[in-house]
């Protein structure tokens, strides 16, 4: 479908493509001493929108996710987040103190937050493991954890942070589809920080290129998530080559292209 007419996202919840944007950044920079990590950057992410974020290390992908997620100050800056975000990082994050459902509800404030942690669990498969200690999950399971963690919070903004990275292949898949299934039902806007390129044809509505704190390229991906096969190579070769790889240079396994064997 046309984004351009303002049709729907292909095989996205009922969100229009000209609809207000729900985050915004204009002329957005962000300085460490003498270093632009970020530099004048123009971003729109549109409600239910899901966006891949590429870029190879030092091109400002963390800075960008930190400044959206209010970890970063942006005072004096024309950017602008909803205040309902929330945040899954590489690492689950679980406190081992604490069980699975305190977990979920850690920082949130009312009579009902075992509740919302259940429900949250539920949806993620892991309602049989709310008073299970963080140390006794695999790997998957504290991911999915954190997955509940972010949704009890209701976002409207979901930023992830190569959440999949550290996981094997078959989970990673699985991950893959409880965060559409999740996104389908509840319908944030997600920002997916990745350096897996496949990941990111395979999940997004577009994908962006981050290079030297600028967004050097773009792709919207019309077809439906499951019927990509078919541009996934082409589009596959454009996005590396915006990464400056050449065919080979990168990673491959089991279909999978990576990027980390083309960091500089």
């Amino acid at each position: 479908m046309d984004a351009r007419r303002g049709f729907l996202f292909a095989d996205t919840p009922q969100i229009a493509r000209r609809a207000a944007p729900i985050v915004r950044l204009r002329n957005f920079t962000r300085r460490f001493g003498a270093n632009t990590i970020i530099d004048k950057l123009d971003l729109d992410i549109a409600p239910g929108e899901f966006i891949a974020l590429l870029g190879r290390s030092g091109s400002g992908k963390t800075t960008l996710l930190r400044t959206l997620a209010g970890l970063d100050d942006s005072r004096g800056q024309d950017v602008t987040v909803p205040a309902a975000r929330a945040v899954v990082f590489q690492d689950a994050r679980l406190m081992p103190w604490k069980k699975v459902w305190r977990n979920v509800t850690l920082g949130l404030r009312g009579r009902d937050t075992r509740a919302r942690a259940e429900r949250a669990l539920n949806e993620v498969g892991l309602g049989h493991r709310l008073d299970a200690w963080p140390l006794t999950l695999s790997g998957g399971e504290a991911q999915r954890t954190a997955l509940a963690r972010a949704l009890a919070r209701e976002p409207q903004l979901l930023l992830l942070d190569e959440p999949f990275a550290a996981l094997d292949a078959l989970t990673r898949i699985r991950m893959h589809e409880l965060v559409l299934s999740l996104w389908r039902a509840h319908s944030p806007a997600i920002l997916l920080v990745t350096h897996d390129v496949d990941e990111a044809i395979a999940l997004a509505d577009r994908v962006l290129v981050l290079d030297q704190g600028r967004i050097v390229g773009e792709e919207r991906i019309d077809a439906p998530r499951g019927e990509r096969d078919g541009i996934a190579r082409d589009l596959r070769e454009t996005l590396l080559n915006w990464l400056g790889v050449k065919p080979g240079q990168a990673g491959e396994g089991n279909g999978v292209v990576r990027l980390a064997a083309a960091r500089p």
